[in-house]
């Protein structure tokens, strides 16, 4: 998924994919510890759209303490 659809999304949606980007990056460590691996690049791209998530999130965060700041002077 790319930072366009990302950014489309609400906190809870985006934090639950985060959950879900970990969930799968366990099972696949699992995998790779057992020999049983069928795709090594799913771990990069998991990693991969976890950062984009909290890139995401946290981009808003700034932005709205950014706002409640401006409105406070």
């Amino acid at each position: 998924m790319n930072a366009k659809d990302l950014r489309e999304k609400n906190d809870d949606e985006l934090n639950e994919l985060i959950q879900e980007r970990r969930d799968e990056l366990m099972h696949f460590r699992l995998q790779m510890a057992t020999g049983a691996v069928d795709n090594v690049r799913a771990s990069r791209e998991a990693r991969r759209e976890i950062a984009r998530v909290k890139t995401i999130l946290n981009e808003r965060k700034r932005a709205a303490a950014t706002a409640d700041a401006g409105e406070k002077n």
